[in-house]
């Protein structure tokens, strides 16, 4: 929790009163990054972000945090941003969706079909099975959802490495650490050290999906800008390149 804690008091605050500050997922990093550079060419203002797992960065939002838009991996905190005031009314849009997969080392061999009574276990072998935060962080949500309705939770809910979000679970497995993990599909693109082994039905996870709200907070018109720059053809097509589905 102490880690959890610095992580979101450390945040990349903007140089300038027309900059503008983004919290965003975790798993937006490469995306994102591409997409906030594209967004400066030509433009005053800059956009910073700073990424975390969305349960952390909304009770951030929540408690005051300086942000002017927020990202999130799913609706649940997306909702409680809102419920809790700190939301313009009629911003939020869905940006992206995603997929869930399961995956091993680059060097592993290991095959599994993940369908229903699929058991974890004699891949596992003396390790366990790395999943962010299966309580409140978005990916671990949907592991568990997924693996309870593959009938897989109990025969693997002592056995997780618990990470403080996507990017650190899949560092586990990227490590050696973990034989087995899972994330989302673009997280697994992004990192050499990891192989998918199989792709989890949608049908056994509530929809991956990443809604943008603007906060109430923001006073910049860089920050209205870029929400705006996240629904055209050129930020969709980066979202594209890095694995993601845009609407």
């Amino acid at each position: 929790m102490r880690r959890l804690a610095v992580l979101a008091l450390c945040l990349v605050l903007p140089a300038h009163a027309q900059d503008a500050l983004v919290f965003a997922a975790a798993s937006l990093k490469e995306a994102l990054d591409e997409t906030t550079a594209s967004f400066a060419l030509g433009r005053a203002g800059r956009v910073e972000v700073s990424y975390a797992a969305s349960s952390v960065l909304a009770r951030q939002i929540t408690r005051g945090a300086p942000a002017d838009i927020f990202i999130s991996a799913d609706t649940d905190w997306a909702d409680h941003v809102e419920k809790n005031g700190a939301a313009v009314p009629g911003t939020r849009r869905n940006i992206a969706s995603n997929e869930l997969v399961l995956v091993a080392p680059a060097r592993s061999t290991v095959k599994l079909r993940l369908a229903a009574g699929v058991d974890l276990a004699p891949a596992l072998g003396n390790g366990r099975l790395a999943l962010a935060d299966p309580d409140t962080v978005p990916a671990g949500k949907y592991g568990k959802a997924s693996l309870k309705a593959l009938n897989a939770w109990t025969g693997v809910e002592k056995r997780i490495a618990s990470a403080e979000n996507v990017r650190a679970a899949l560092a586990l497995v990227a490590r050696g650490e973990a034989p087995l993990g899972i994330v989302y599909r673009t997280d697994a693109l992004a990192e050499k050290g990891v192989r998918i082994v199989d792709t989890f039905p949608p049908s056994t996870h509530p929809p991956i999906v990443y809604p943008m709200v603007v906060l109430k907070r923001s006073s910049t018109p860089v920050a209205t800008a870029f929400a705006g720059y996240l629904t055209t053809p050129d930020a969709r097509a980066i979202f594209e390149r890095h694995g993601f589905r845009v609407p």
